[in-house]
Order: C-alpha cells, then sequence, then structure tokens
C-alpha cells in the first residue's frame, strides 16, 4: 500500500521544512503531493526568496484521497494557510477520519485554529503556540511530539527529525531505517 500525502504550500512557507518533507517522503516511496494555495503553474515564493513549483493547486488536490496531510511552517506562509478556510476544513475532515496530521515550526497554530490540538500534547516554533494560550493544549519543547494521529515539529533545524518519524508512524521503523541509512545521518 503506498503512503498518500499532502503538503499545502502557502506563500511564504518555510522552504527547508517544505523541501525536507517532500524529499525525504519521496526517498520513503510515498505519494507526494504539493498543492499550492494560488492558481495552476503559479510558483509559491517561499520565506527566504526560494521559489517552488508545485504539483498542483489546493482546489485540485483536495478532491484526493490522503493518509497524511503536512503544513510546513514559517511566516508569512503560516499565517496564509490559517487564513484559508479550505485547509481549517481539510484538517477538520481528516481529523474526523481518523487520520494524520502533522505540522511544524509555526504551522501547528493553524491545527490549533482547525481544532485539534485541543486535549492534545504539541509543539511549535518558540513563541507561537505557546503565547497562544490554549485551553486544553499541553504545550512541550520538544523536537517532535507525537499525540496520537497529531505530529508537531519546532522549526528548520528539526525538520529532517519530523519527517523521518512521520516516515515511521505511516510506513515503520525498517522504512525510517533504510530512509536515514541513506542520509548518512551522524
Amino acid at each position: 500500500m503506498t503512503i498518500k500525502v499532502l503538503i499545502p504550500m502557502a506563500s511564504g512557507c518555510e522552504e527547508l521544512e517544505a523541501v525536507t518533507l517532500i524529499n525525504i517522503f519521496r526517498r520513503a516511496g510515498f505519494e507526494v503531493v504539493t498543492a499550492g494555495l494560488e492558481v495552476e503553474n503559479s510558483l509559491v515564493k517561499c520565506a527566504r526568496g526560494t521559489a517552488v513549483l508545485p504539483d498542483t493547486t489546493l482546489d485540485q488536490a483536495i478532491t484526493g484521497d490522503y493518509d497524511l496531510v503536512v503544513l510546513p511552517g514559517g511566516q508569512p506562509g503560516t499565517d496564509n494557510l490559517m487564513r484559508d478556510e479550505r485547509i481549517i476544513k481539510l484538517i477538520q475532515e481528516m481529523q474526523s477520519q481518523d487520520r494524520h496530521v502533522a505540522a511544524i515550526c509555526a504551522a501547528p497554530m493553524v491545527l490549533a485554529k482547525a481544532g485539534v490540538l485541543q486535549g492534545k500534547s504539541a509543539t511549535s516554533y518558540p513563541g507561537c503556540l505557546d503565547k497562544m494560550g490554549l485551553p486544553g493544549v499541553n504545550y512541550l519543547e520538544d523536537a517532535v511530539v507525537v499525540d496520537g494521529k497529531v505530529i508537531t515539529s519546532r522549526g528548520p533545524g528539526t525538520a529532517m527529525d519530523f519527517a523521518l518519524q512521520l516516515v515511521e508512524i505511516m510506513a515503520g521503523a525498517e522504512l525510517r531505517k533504510r530512509v536515514e541509512g541513506g542520509l548518512q545521518r551522524p
């Protein structure tokens, strides 16, 4: 069974996170769909100026069936995701279908807005979730926090650990080990 992953990409997203997720998931053999919030064949200009061409638009992508939706963070990318009601609805639908949702850096704020962090442990870039004063959310400072089918991470420096943890969650420790071995991590 192939794992199908959707990575929505908003203007101003953190490219280190987005590209790391895409790369690690494709190394794992996952079917990865990147979706821009704008019009088709429109480049997404990331937080540090890198331009990325998503596979499709969000309108086209949300008609698909996914095992995992992962939100890269960065600013103003996270704010752009939070303002997009399609993203909020998608996250809520994934939760109601008992599927995995994940977010890194500032993007766990999108999960909070969608209501999926209630009663969960989570992490984010310092000053994001912890400053929101969310009742019912147990804020941790770990690199990656897994609470059921909700997975969060801290920021660009934790992107590879986050992606590898998601590979393990979705497809097992053996696949993670194979993917990580090819990366030559110390």
